[in-house]
């Protein structure tokens, strides 16, 4: 076990852990949370070995083999695949010293290295290797490219997929989702369910990290709070701690209560489509956290616009992207006003080349780009980032914006996105990716939008202020579209989503489980499509054979689907009869007098069996899409 005692570490005059005792067993899956800036990823440098602790002891096995994402990449100049199967490094030096070997004088020491090549995989590791690149999105046509050729995202899904072909003991992930899809995410969910060494994973999404994470360390005042179970039950669990202390009660009760109002107000005018009422129960998950909220001490506020025109824009047989590559082409759609719309799509669909498109950024190749009169778009996006001027401070960049404003105006603004006292004075260069990325969205902002244009705008936010941001995107009361793989962000803040496919765009009727669902019947019937396309191709066989082979394969596909397909049915069924009770759990949540004194006991009993039917239902759903990729991999 990794075993650590006393541990201080410092980030120059800053003291990140003090005395902070932990334990991690064999096997585990453990989340580590805490704000931008509180030791996480220098926390990943110790286990690591390229740091020493200030004081204290850190125990690690000494045969234990630790692979992490690495955040460079030099060797730009090899093939993607062969850049992934290097990851594998005793394979490697083997293959190395097999191919120097002299045969005819070391015949003895050759038979030993065919031995300890096989011992290593050798004959699986290309195919090991194909499926951890097909897995985070890769084609098999970009197998062979080299690694200069593909965008700093893609790089980073290389460097994961050579973490995960590194034979380890303990595997240490630092933001392994913060270039991912949706699909990779929950691929890379299940290969984590296999794997059967010890996870360290830092995550700011919430859910990737509730679905892998099975014990939470908390950085709390300097130390490392333990947490029994997922992120979910880590939430539930230090909610009651901060009640029990009654930190900041009064607040939190407000907080509770200003959501509640909002909640009600929501109910009211939602329709009864699927995707509303997850974004109730999504609302009232974070009525219950209000505690934390209030606590975080950030409370992000996004000014109501001045207007509204309907329809705010809209694109009629637009073809999008760039003169040499166009990406979309036909699309024909509206922005209403108060439409509220999360943008699915897998990477490179296309996604962020629409809302390029609708935010101005770039033209239109064909068809028509039309606004109202009175649009005002605040647009997000990751290169905002790059804008920042480093040497100037939050308050210089809002007073750029806002010459005209009082100063005490500006601070008071800039106070609510965490920016208050001498930080609001501190130069942009030195913060962080979370901090810079919640100065970007203060500016956006300032100037009252009526429609929000959101690309991935949580990436690099921690935890404490994806929740501040989620808030204000659900109390917004102009039109939003939202780019974002933070699955909790989408469920809470958007009512209907758009999918970008197959150089399209189009509405989708349905909510996140949904959107699994028919990512799961599109890979299978490309599959089957695949298989029919091979059949027709060969050559040689008599029709009467053909029929009596094509008979022999359904009944082969048959056998091996019944079994899976009853296992799949028997899940669906437990995943309702938990839905069920997860909804009345919910109703008695959302309740405000279930946090009264008199109730603290039924108050404990409710949020513990509900932390509880979340992990049942994760791991439910994990088990649901292991059974789903088995039967797409029979019919493929």
């Amino acid at each position: 076990m990794i075993r650590a005692s006393g541990i201080t570490l410092r980030r120059g005059t800053k003291v990140l852990l003090d005395g902070a005792d932990f334990v991690v067993h064999p096997g585990e899956r453990v989340g580590i949370v805490g704000p931008n800036g509180a030791g996480k990823s220098t926390l990943f440098a110790l286990l690591n070995g390229q740091l020493e602790p200030d004081a204290g002891n850190l125990d690690i096995p000494a045969g234990w083999r630790i692979a992490s994402i690495a955040q460079e990449i030099h060797d730009t100049g090899r093939e993607a695949l062969d850049f992934v199967i290097d990851g594998d490094t005793r394979l490697r030096r083997l293959q190395a010293e097999r191919a120097a070997v002299d045969v005819d004088r070391d015949g003895l020491r050759l038979a030993e290295l065919e031995a300890e090549l096989a011992d290593a995989g050798a004959f699986s590791a290309q195919s090991r290797a194909e499926q951890l690149l097909v897995g985070l999105g890769f084609s098999q046509e970009e197998f062979r490219q080299p690694v200069a050729s593909f965008s700093g995202g893609w790089r980073m899904r290389l460097n994961l997929a050579r973490a995960l072909m590194a034979p380890s003991d303990l595997l240490l992930l630092d933001e392994p989702t913060n270039h991912l899809d949706l699909d990779a995410m929950l691929w890379l969910e299940r290969w984590l369910a296999s794997y059967p060494g010890t996870v360290l994973v830092i995550s700011h999404d919430t859910e990737f990290l509730d679905a892998v994470a099975r014990t939470i360390l908390h950085f709390d005042q300097g130390k490392l709070v333990r947490y029994k179970g997922g992120y979910e039950d880590f939430l539930t669990q230090r909610a009651e701690r901060l009640r029990q202390n009654q930190i900041a009660y009064d607040k939190q009760q407000r907080e509770a209560a200003h959501l509640q109002s909002f909640i009600d107000r929501f109910k009211a005018k939602a329709s009864k489509a699927k995707q509303a009422q997850s974004r109730v129960k999504a609302l009232a998950r974070m009525q219950v956290l209000a505690p934390m909220r209030a606590a975080a001490g950030i409370d992000i506020s996004i000014p109501s616009p001045d207007h509204m025109p309907d329809p705010l824009l809209s694109l009629d047989g637009v073809r999008a992207g760039y003169p040499d590559a166009p990406i979309l082409d036909g699309v024909k759609l509206s922005v209403r006003a108060g439409a509220r719309v999360g943008i699915l799509g897998a990477n490179g669909a296309g996604k962020s080349t629409l809302v390029k498109t609708l935010a101005g950024e770039i033209e239109p190749l064909g068809g028509e780009r039309k606004e109202a009169r009175g649009l005002a778009v605040g647009y997000f996006a990751q290169h905002q980032l790059d804008m920042l001027d480093a040497e100037a401070t939050p308050l210089l960049h809002l007073a750029r914006l806002a010459p005209e404003a009082r100063e005490q105006d500006l601070r008071n603004y800039l106070g609510g996105f965490g920016f208050s006292g001498d930080f609001a004075l501190a130069k942009v260069g030195p913060m962080s990716g979370g901090e810079k990325a919640r100065l970007a969205l203060a500016l956006v902002v300032w100037k009252k939008p009526n429609l929000l244009l959101l690309d991935e705008p949580s990436n690099h936010l921690d935890v404490d202020t994806r929740e501040a941001l989620t808030e204000a995107l659900a109390e917004f009361e102009g039109t939003m579209l939202l780019v974002s793989h933070d699955r909790h962000l989408l469920r809470t803040t958007v009512d209907s989503f758009w999918i970008v496919a197959d150089g399209g765009v189009h509405e989708f009727d349905g909510d996140l489980e949904d959107y699994r669902d028919w990512l799961a019947n599109r890979q299978g019937g490309n599959a089957s499509a695949s298989s029919a396309t091979a059949a027709s191709a060969e050559g040689g066989v008599d029709r009467k054979t053909q029929r009596r082979l094509e008979a022999e394969s359904r009944q082969r596909l048959s056998t091996l689907r019944k079994p899976l397909e009853t296992r799949l049915r028997k899940l669906e069924e437990d995943m309702q009869k938990l839905e069920a009770r997860k909804r009345e759990l919910d109703q008695l949540i959302a309740d405000p007098g279930l946090y009264e004194d008199a109730r603290r006991d039924e108050c404990r009993r409710v949020l513990a069996e509900h932390g509880d039917l979340q992990k049942r239902l994760g791991e439910i759903e994990e088990a649901w899409l292991g059974v789903q990729e088995e039967l797409d991999a029979i019919q493929a």
